[in-house]
């Protein structure tokens, strides 16, 4: 059994608010606040500016009404401390990621909940290098805020940090990403349909495709503050599928509110989620000779068959926990170029920091347009086993070695399955939640197995 995600014994007084990607709520509800913004912006200038000589923080955000509120704050605080911030306005996560590089800025900050609901939203912050701020750093901006350090950093009246705004942010990124498309290569001639869920991609991501020649289609890119992810985007593609068809395009790319994951339809109206999409990416690059130590980094819940592709042709996969944040460190632990997660993060590291799902278009059209084959023919090679996830609202994550009698039935279950199949238990990082995951080779089968351990651990909770 593969236990993910369970919660060490409590030693802190005061529960850590950053998770696997940064912090995320309800909108004008702690920490969500104006409030913890201003302290939290406070405490990102302390750091920095106790960490460089000249800092400046760059400021993005997705296309949520509270957004406007929450980096009028957060830029309010890191100017209360002397250091200066640069608003870039809507923009996809991964292209604050190379905004934050390109500009040499200290720090890029997201204010974004990804695919949340509007009424939810969050931050995420990036180093310079353009990576996720490691753990013990999020640690130490808590601190500040959490033992009141933080009026000693206040700037005297002349040294208050200033404020601009950057207007061509979109089309710098914009540019970036067409470096990346082969010269020789071109769009023309495709017909694609974009959904943007009337997220952060709603502006850039047209412009690109089309700029490289092909026929768009757009959905999902009207944003009024309310609409982002509203049934649009990769975590309801059951429209895009639809018009995909309707228009007899050749691809279908969805993307979520901030745009750092990417879902896929083919021609047929067939749905692609991120294990086909980098079973197609990793097999071409073995292929090409481009998998660095032929390896494709991975989470414990993509499919098995993904394993199977990849091992067949010469590969092999490398698991982390969940979250795209593990699947970075452990490609820049082993020096690794691509990898990624199952809800469609993919990282191609020779060109970014962080999932871009844009750029991971790109990457599958050059894949096609490059070995002249239909979306539908690469993914024939990619199996996928039957595997099924239930999600738990939970009160609070107990730790499973105070429920063994689920733990020995899901021993049990996967002595069973064997080598063709597996169990997953984790708790979200980012929700109240108990995930359940069965893989194995008879859908009947694993159903019934998931009825049972979602039942067994339903009352073996409510014990508590």
């Amino acid at each position: 059994m593969t236990l993910c995600g369970t919660p060490p014994p409590l030693v802190r007084a005061i529960p850590r608010l950053f998770g696997t990607d940064g912090i995320r709520g309800r909108a004008n509800v702690f920490p969500i606040t104006t409030n913890y913004f201003l302290s939290l912006g406070q405490a990102l200038g302390a750091y920095f500016k106790t960490h460089h000589r000249h800092p400046r923080i760059i400021i993005g955000k997705d296309t949520r009404r509270s957004g406007y509120m929450l980096e009028q704050a957060l830029s309010a605080g890191i100017c209360s401390v002397g250091v200066d911030t640069i608003f870039l306005g809507p923009l996809p996560t991964p292209g604050i990621a190379y905004m934050t590089r390109g500009m040499r800025a200290t720090a890029g900050v997201v204010i974004s909940a990804s695919h949340n609901p509007y009424f939810d939203n969050g931050i995420k912050i990036f180093s310079a290098d353009g990576y996720k701020l490691p753990d013990q750093v999020e640690d130490e901006l808590e601190a500040l805020i959490n033992q009141d350090r933080l009026p000693q950093y206040l700037a005297s009246a002349s040294d208050i940090g200033s404020t601009q705004r950057i207007d061509d942010a979109i089309g710098q990124y914009a540019v970036f990403l067409k470096e990346q498309f082969p010269k020789h290569l071109t769009l023309d001639g495709l017909h694609l349909v974009l959904d943007c869920a009337n997220g952060a991609s709603y502006r850039v991501a047209p412009k690109v495709f089309s700029e490289l020649g092909a026929k768009v289609t757009l959905l999902g890119a009207a944003p009024n503050g309310y609409n982002i992810n509203d049934h649009s985007g990769a975590l309801h593609p059951a429209n895009l599928q639809q018009k995909v068809i309707e228009h007899q395009a050749d691809l279908g790319l969805a993307f979520d509110g901030d745009a750092d994951r990417l879902l896929v339809v083919d021609s047929n109206g067939e749905l692609l989620d991120g294990d086909q999409l980098l079973g197609i990416a990793a097999l071409y690059y073995l292929k090409q000779r481009r998998l660095k130590k032929n390896t494709l980094v991975t989470t414990v819940m993509s499919n098995i068959g993904l394993d199977v592709a990849i091992k067949k042709h010469g590969g092999k996969v490398l698991r982390t926990a969940v979250g795209d944040r593990y699947v970075v460190e452990a490609m820049r632990k082993g020096d690794y170029n691509l990898g990624g997660e199952q809800s469609g993060h993919l990282i191609f590291h020779d060109c970014t920091t962080t999932g871009d799902g844009i750029l991971a278009a790109l990457i599958l059209l050059e894949i096609m347009l490059e070995k002249g084959q239909s979306l539908a023919s690469l993914k024939s090679v990619i199996p996928q086993f039957p595997q099924l996830l239930h999600s738990i609202e939970v009160a609070r994550k107990i730790p499973l070695d105070e429920l063994p009698e689920f733990t020995k039935r899901v021993a049990q279950i996967e002595k069973q399955l064997g080598q063709a199949g597996r169990v997953l238990f984790r708790y979200s990082g980012t929700e109240n939640k108990a995930r359940i995951m069965i893989e194995g080779e008879d859908l009947a089968s694993i159903e019934a197995l998931l009825q049972e351990l979602v039942e067994l651990f339903t009352r073996s909770f409510a014990r508590h």
